[in-house]
């Protein structure tokens, strides 16, 4: 069995995979400093919960933008797992497509080139995928499935967290669909210009996407927040929660050998 392991800003994503079938994902708070002993007697609680063993797994991919997570989670995999785990970013873990930026491939967020993978894998033409994380980032890839760049934005929880912290009278909200979007309150309007300011935000960001590509792109959403924009705007035509660990996976497969 194959251990996936997600480690963004805000949380760290486990997925246990039989195969291509996924027998468990789990979730736990993202601390830097988080030890692999602690990291292990957590998951086998949790995979004891579903009849399965620390022994079942045997092999283990990474893909973090926390660089100091990384030292704890090899020593997971490699200490209490005895597998050796593939890590996206590694010179020698080959993604099976280009990354056409102008900086090294290994400064690229890690999820956002497994969203590409992932995502080629499923939709096949070119496509963006926006991932409502810690930051709203938008990938762009191509007809032959290349990831080509894209953008960041602010994350919707962190801008709910400024507008509450950084002000004396506005409190910390709720992030979901108002009733109107002119709020006639307080609470009403930091709902409104979150939630229809980020709807803005996607449906320009992906005109001006498409119109610099130059040809209409498959919108798929991912990420925690994305089922409450799924749905309130047309430009987004997929919801895949699932897009990030498939490209892990995908890239374990074809590094296997």
């Amino acid at each position: 069995m194959l251990l996936a392991i997600n480690a963004n800003n805000t949380n760290v994503k486990f997925a246990l995979y039989d195969g291509d079938k996924a027998v468990g994902d789990w979730r736990i708070k993202t601390e830097a400093a988080r030890t692999a002993d602690q990291y292990v007697v957590w998951l086998n609680q949790l995979l004891a919960m579903k009849g399965l063993t620390l022994k079942a797994i045997d092999a283990a991919i990474i893909a973090t933008v926390v660089p100091q997570s990384l030292f704890h989670l090899n020593l997971l995999c490699e200490n209490h797992l005895g597998t050796k785990p593939m890590v996206v970013g590694d010179p020698a873990v080959k993604l099976g497509i280009e990354v056409k930026m102008d900086i090294p491939m290994s400064t690229v967020g890690a999820d956002r080139l497994a969203n590409a993978v992932g995502g080629h894998l499923t939709y096949k033409g070119p496509l963006v995928v926006v991932d409502f994380g810690t930051a709203t980032t938008f990938d762009v890839v191509d007809q032959g499935g290349n990831y080509i760049g894209g953008a960041i934005a602010p994350g919707i929880v962190l801008s709910v967290e400024i507008l509450h912290s950084a002000t004396a009278m506005l409190p910390r909200i709720v992030v979901e669909r108002p009733s109107r979007v002119i709020g006639k309150s307080t609470t009403e309007a930091m709902q409104s210009g979150i939630f229809w300011g980020y709807v803005g935000l996607v449906e320009g960001m992906v005109q001006r996407i498409s119109e610099e590509f130059g040809a209409p792109l498959d919108v798929v959403a991912t990420g925690g927040l994305a089922p409450l924009f799924h749905g309130n705007t047309p430009v987004i035509t997929h919801l895949d929660p699932d897009i990030t660990m498939r490209g892990l996976v995908e890239i374990y497969r074809r590094n296997r050998s």
